[in-house]
C-alpha cells in the first residue's frame, strides 16, 4: 500500500483529486489532505509518506518553500498546477511527475505507476535533491533561512546587509527589513551572487545600487536610497576595480 499525502489551497481541488485516485488507482492510500502548508509541513515530517501530491501556486507558502522546509523528504513528489512554466519543466527534467489540471486520470494512472515502480527499486525520493537544486538555479532565487520560514528574493530586491553581532540584517528595495540568525559571512555564502562585495566586515552590498564614493570623512559610499555605508581601506581598490569592469 502506497501512503500519500495531498497538499492545495483549493478545497475542491483535493476532493477531486481523492474521487480520481479511488476510483482510477488501487493501492493507494490518502493518509491525510491539508490547504494549510503550515500544517502540512509537520503531517509530512510525522507521517513520513510514500507519496506527496503537491500543489505549487499557493498564497501563503508556495510549494517550492515548503519543500525546503521540509525535514523528511524521502517520498516520490508528484506536481499537481494549472501551469506548466519553466520551473515545471525543471521539474520533469529530473524525473519528478507532474499533473496539469484538470487532472486527467489517464496521466494519473500513468504518475502512480512510476511511485509503484520507485517503490519496488526502493528509490523513493531520489530525485527531490536534484529538483530543488534545478529550481534554484533556474531562477535564480535567493533562499533566506528566517525564524521559521525560508524567503526567496531575487538578488535586485536587496540593497545591502548589515552584521550585528551574531545577527545579520538585510535591506531590501521595497523598504523593509528582515534579520537572519547567521553571521555576515553566512550571508554572503548564501546570496553568492556577483552583485555582492563586501565592502566592510560590517556590509555587504549590492553594488547595482551604488550611487557614489566619498573619499573624504573616512571614504564611504552613498546607495540610491541615501543609505551611507563605510568602506574599509583594504577593500577600496578591489571595489573600485570591480565598478569598473
Amino acid at each position: 500500500m502506497i501512503k500519500a499525502i495531498i497538499v492545495d489551497d483549493e478545497l475542491s481541488a483535493i476532493k477531486s483529486l481523492q474521487w480520481e485516485i479511488e476510483n482510477f488507482c488501487q493501492g493507494i492510500e490518502i493518509c491525510d489532505s491539508f490547504t494549510d502548508p503550515i500544517e502540512a509541513i509537520s503531517a509530512i515530517n510525522y507521517i513520513k509518506p510514500d507519496c506527496v501530491f503537491l500543489d505549487i501556486e499557493m498564497p501563503e507558502m508556495d510549494g517550492f518553500q515548503l519543500l525546503q522546509n521540509l525535514k523528511f523528504r524521502n517520498f516520490d513528489l508528484i506536481i499537481t498546477t494549472a501551469f506548466d512554466n519553466y520551473a515545471i519543466k525543471a521539474f520533469k527534467e529530473s524525473a519528478i511527475d507532474y499533473l496539469l489540471k484538470p487532472i486527467d486520470s489517464d496521466d494519473l494512472t500513468k504518475s502512480v505507476a512510476k511511485i509503484r515502480v520507485n517503490k519496488d527499486k526502493n528509490t523513493l525520493g531520489n530525485e527531490l535533491k536534484s529538483v530543488l537544486k534545478n529550481f534554484m538555479s533556474s531562477t535564480s532565487k535567493i533562499a533566506l533561512p528566517l525564524a521559521g520560514k525560508t524567503i526567496f528574493v531575487n538578488a535586485d530586491e536587496i540593497y545591502y546587509c548589515k552584521a550585528d553581532g551574531n545577527y545579520c540584517e538585510i535591506f531590501f528595495t521595497n523598504k523593509t527589513k528582515e534579520i537572519l540568525s547567521k553571521k555576515i559571512k553566512e550571508v554572503e555564502e548564501i546570496i553568492n551572487n556577483n552583485s555582492f562585495f563586501r565592502v566592510h566586515n560590517s556590509y555587504l552590498v549590492n553594488i547595482n545600487y551604488i550611487k557614489e564614493f566619498v573619499k573624504s570623512d573616512g571614504q564611504y559610499l552613498v546607495l540610491e536610497n541615501g543609505t551611507s555605508v563605510p568602506v574599509s581601506r583594504s577593500k577600496k581598490d578591489a571595489l573600485l576595480q570591480m565598478l569598473s569592469n
